[in-house]
């Protein structure tokens, strides 16, 4: 009787659990739950699109980003929210970055908050009360954010146990009383930023620690300043109450590094601090058309990502691991699409994202690869428009695999299960995959065949505003930047150019074939044939270090990037064999003249010239030129290159005083758009290869 009990109420169990997952669909319930929680409670916001869903990770919800089953990413600053934070944020057991900031959101701050988040920002809205004390349970939190809120009273032991903090900014707040002791543990803190608040007492607190920058001004700090603080390079501590002697430095060192005067100005331009300028708090209520409330810095340290990029192939890490136990070679091996099939469903059934189509069902919406359905051919084989019966419209790329080894088809699998899990509003989505027969056909959403090349290139289209390209490099960086620092582990695109950036209807720019690149040495005689002549085309975007074709590193990612950059300022091809030979590549021949006022000057594309101050143009060529250093160690981090892309946008529209109405010109139909400005953050679209 007991047995039958148990068995019945296990069989119940089961069954709730099925129906749980089927009603959430792909993304984690617990995900799911929490994320509609704080839906409700942000008052059912119009601007958080698809938040009134059942599957974030599926259904693309405004500012979500998921890595398999998991939400990773929440980033929905800059978009008028009201309302509060809910109660179940601690449900995010798998959430890296929360980002909230530059909102008008209220109350406190929850109790609950994701337990392994590494970044945590909500800077600029009208959070009340004090920190919670369940902070010191986020053990993993490296970047902390909390500044331009309304937060006061003293702040307690609420930083022991955050061993792994490196940047943490509380200015701008009403915050009382001395300094908790827990600041002492906090050993790993690189950045601290304290201003604009009524702390007292000592800072003896903070002696110790591996401070770089440091901002304590106008507080009402007393005593000595420990001997230590002489050390740290970017230090303000000017509007306190520290203790002089006869009109002696209120320490036991001179103050000829460090004079009272620069500490009242302002701290530097940081990724940490959510307001560059450190304005009041009414700052943080006009919001900019073009930027990110808070870059996020990578998670990894200069030297980390210095080595994953030395060793980063596409992808650097085998599906098995992954998406579950490796088919024992042990088995005899059939060479047939079929085997393949089967046994690579089964890890889809394990992943639960992603469809298996077969050859039949394929040549069904492609009319059998009919020639009227070809949208292109790049490197890897040649694209289909296909139309499915519920006219839903997808794309197909058939890749022209040779006969393959077992190890060559794993290698295969791991790329489909690499590109699967990209989910970013600038990324191309992988919807299925085929491998039947021979077949390797990769099945991406569409939206329509418009890429930058054609946009920037082609006689058909008017030219690109100089809004409208800065927009689309911004959504081009970004989405670097999320294969190169959020997604986990990293991956490099390997074969970014203008022909692999897909222009929606509003022309936001989404990137396609990410991670595809090192499926190159896999595809037939006949295919490399066709792609060495790609290649010599596409030859401009290669950096000086680049290795073999289908290889690429991060690093040769963000020179393609720079090289992108100064096709969308010059409308040149990065390779032109028409030209003459010194102008035949356009990195090579743009390096020397990117310092030179009247050089520049003269090679802006003439559509877009005098749409912009020299002075600007003059910034833009900084950030090319970081991107196109020869030597590869000096080119910065993405997340780098962004920030700078967002400060220089920042700086346009101070310096113009009102957004540029107009710069999405009227354009014909296959151009035509509703948006009049750039989006901070797009509505999530994907389009396909």
């Amino acid at each position: 009787m007991v047995c039958n009990y148990v068995c019945v109420n296990l069989a119940f169990v089961v069954f709730s659990a099925a129906l749980i997952s089927r009603c959430f669909g792909f993304t984690d319930p617990a995900d799911v739950t929490a994320l509609q929680d704080l839906y409700r409670t942000l008052n059912n916001p119009l601007a958080l699109k698809g938040w009134n869903g059942n599957d974030p990770c599926e259904e693309s919800w405004t500012g979500i980003a998921c890595s398999g089953s998991s939400v990773i990413h929440i980033q929905i600053q800059r978009l008028n929210l009201t309302g509060h934070l809910g109660s179940l944020l601690n449900n995010l057991q798998n959430l890296k970055q929360l980002d909230v900031s530059f909102n008008n959101i209220l109350g406190e701050i929850p109790q609950g908050l994701p337990p392994n988040a590494t970044h945590l920002n909500m800077a600029c809205n009208y959070f009340s009360e004090n920190i919670p004390h369940s902070l010191s349970t986020m053990t993993k939190l490296a970047h902390l954010n909390l500044s331009h809120n309304f937060l006061y009273g003293p702040i307690g032991n609420v930083f022991t146990g955050l061993y792994n903090l490196r940047e943490m900014d509380l200015s701008y707040n009403n915050f009382t009383g001395d300094l908790p002791s827990s600041f002492g543990s906090l050993t790993t803190l690189d950045r601290l930023f304290l201003q604009n608040n009524r702390f007292t007492g000592s800072v003896t607190y903070l002696a110790e620690l591996p401070l770089t920058d440091l901002n304590i001004q106008d507080n009402l700090f007393s005593g000595l300043l420990p001997p230590h603080f002489q050390s740290i390079p970017n230090l303000w501590i000017g509007g306190n109450k520290f203790q002089t002697v006869d009109n002696s430095p209120p320490w036991a060192f001179p103050l000829d590094n460090v004079p009272l005067e620069q500490n009242t100005s302002r701290p530097p331009i940081t990724q940490a601090n959510a307001i560059e300028n450190y304005a009041p708090i009414k700052f943080c209520k006009s919001v900019s058309i073009f930027d990110r409330a808070f870059l996020f810095v990578s998670t990894f340290t200069e030297d980390s990502t210095t080595a994953i990029d030395e060793s980063l192939q596409i992808p650097p890490y085998n599906a098995a691991s992954v998406l579950g136990p490796k088919r024992l070679t042990s088995q005899p091996h059939k060479r047939t699409g079929e085997t393949s099939r089967k046994s690579f469903s089964g890890r889809d059934r394990f992943n639960g994202r992603i469809k298996v189509y077969t050859v039949a069902e394929v040549q069904l919406v492609t009319n059998s690869f009919h020639e009227e359905n070809l949208l292109g051919e790049g490197s890897l084989g040649p694209v289909y428009r296909a139309e499915f019966p519920n006219n839903k419209v997808l794309a197909v790329k058939n890749i022209n695999m040779a006969g393959m080894s077992f190890s060559e088809e794993e290698k295969f699998l791991d790329v489909v299960s690499t590109a699967s899990r990209l989910k970013h509003p600038n990324i191309v989505s992988l919807k299925g995959y085929c491998l039947e027969h021979g077949q390797h056909l990769l099945v991406f959403e569409y939206v329509r065949n418009l890429t930058l090349d054609d946009a920037l290139h082609s006689t058909a289209y008017k030219p690109l505003s100089w809004g409208t390209r800065l927009r689309i490099a911004l959504g081009v960086g970004r989405a670097l930047d999320y294969l190169h620092s959020t997604f986990s582990p990293p991956v490099a695109h390997g074969k970014l150019k203008a022909t692999n950036v897909l222009l929606d209807e509003n022309l936001m720019p989404c990137v396609t074939d990410c991670g595809l690149a090192i499926l190159r040495p896999l595809i037939s005689s006949k295919a490399k044939n066709r792609a060495s002549e790609i290649d010599i085309r596409d030859t401009g975007y290669s950096s000086p270090d680049h290795g073999q074709p289908g290889v690429g590193s991060t690093k040769s990612d963000i020179f393609a990037f720079g090289v992108l950059l100064l096709e969308l300022l010059t409308g040149r091809k990065p390779f032109d064999g028409s030209r003459p030979r010194e102008e035949h590549y356009l990195a090579k021949w743009a390096s020397s003249r990117l310092h030179d006022s009247d050089s520049l000057e003269q090679m802006v594309d003439p559509a877009i010239k005098r749409t912009f101050s020299s002075k600007a143009l003059s910034r833009y060529a900084d950030i090319i030129s970081l991107c196109i250093q020869p030597v590869k160690q000096f080119r910065p981090p993405m997340s780098e290159i962004v920030d700078n892309l967002v400060s220089f946008s920042q700086k346009l529209v101070s310096e113009s005083g009102e957004a540029d109405e107009t710069e999405l010109d009227p354009l014909d139909m296959s151009f035509h758009t509703t948006i009049s400005r750039f989006n901070g953050s797009p509505a999530l679209s994907y389009v396909s290869a």
